[in-house]
């Protein structure tokens, strides 16, 4: 059974969110080369903000401003608990995700979810924008476009450039006397702001925000880098931007099909773990992907 236009338009709708997402994390696992496995408390920082703001009655868009903020700040203790402790970034980062459980639960007011069924948020608003029907991805479309820009224009600043070759080769940074762990609390602490911003435009576009909303959400966003960049390829900063954000459109588009094949929503786990090792087949094999071998070819013309 193939998706429906409906179907074809959430999956467009929530990949713009997840773009996002996964571009925070290209920041951490591609540029920066450090596993953070914060991404999965510091999404459900975002949301719970985003939401007790929204909720409060407060313009939707500070909640996205104060998402941003408490994930930089999420981000930046895993960095300076691995630059200053010394303690193994990996480790850093799940420590950090387990104390964010009990701090997203305190923001919610100790409750477990917080619903936006009867408060405005920045997708309500759209709705008396734009086109009905349409002013999800609209609205989506503008924030990652923004973001995708936002991106681009600093990392070819010179301190873009300096994060960059940090994750690249850090010895040789501190040898141009560039602070490498600046730059790392820099790099996780930009990263987890965008993780955290999609997790606060994923609780108003659906309406509501929970506590275990974040399980997997790593997992999202490397499938996403990684899909992304087999199919789409890194010849450019920019290509590579677009295609890790069209990697998370895809992704979504994969999990809603596998849906409409029937599949039990307690798979959908089973079925990222598999669109994952997929796509890190196909990186393996990029040479022989049609598609990818098209691109390379008329670019050497």
């Amino acid at each position: 059974m193939l998706l429906n236009f409906v179907a074809v338009m959430g999956s467009l709708e929530q990949g713009m969110i997840y773009a996002v997402l996964a571009l925070g994390v290209f920041l951490s696992f591609r540029t920066l080369n450090t596993p953070d496995l914060t991404v999965d408390g510091s999404v459900v920082t975002g949301a719970a903000a985003s939401a007790v703001v929204c909720s409060l009655g407060y313009h939707p868009i500070l909640g996205l401003l104060l998402a941003f903020v408490c994930g930089c700040i999420a981000g930046a203790v895993t960095a300076l608990l691995n630059t200053k402790l010394k303690i193994q970034a990996l480790l850093a980062g799940i420590l950090v995700m387990l104390g964010l459980y009990s701090i997203n639960l305190r923001i919610m007011g100790d409750k477990p979810n917080v619903s936006l069924t009867r408060s405005n948020t920045l997708y309500k608003i759209a709705n008396n924008i734009f086109p009905q029907g349409y002013s999800a991805l609209i609205i989506g479309a503008i924030i990652l476009i923004a973001v995708i820009l936002l991106f681009f224009f600093f990392l070819k600043t010179r301190l873009g450039f300096a994060l960059r070759a940090t994750g690249d080769n850090e010895e040789m940074v501190r040898a141009y006397a560039i602070d490498s762990e600046a730059m790392k609390v820099l790099g996780l602490a930009l990263s987890n702001g965008f993780v955290a911003l999609a997790g606060g435009m994923l609780a108003q576009y659906q309406s509501f925000a929970d506590v275990t909303m974040g399980t997997g959400m790593v997992v999202i966003g490397l499938a996403s880098v990684i899909i992304g960049e087999a199919i789409f390829g890194t010849k450019s900063l920019l290509r590579r931007l677009i295609a890790v954000s069209l990697g998370a459109i895809a992704y979504r588009l994969i999990i809603a099909q596998a849906l409409a094949f029937g599949l039990p929503t307690s798979d959908l786990k089973l079925v990222s773990a598999v669109i994952v090792v997929g796509a890190l087949a196909i990186g393996t094999f990029s040479e022989n992907f049609p598609f990818k071998s098209l691109m390379v070819k008329k670019e050497a013309q």
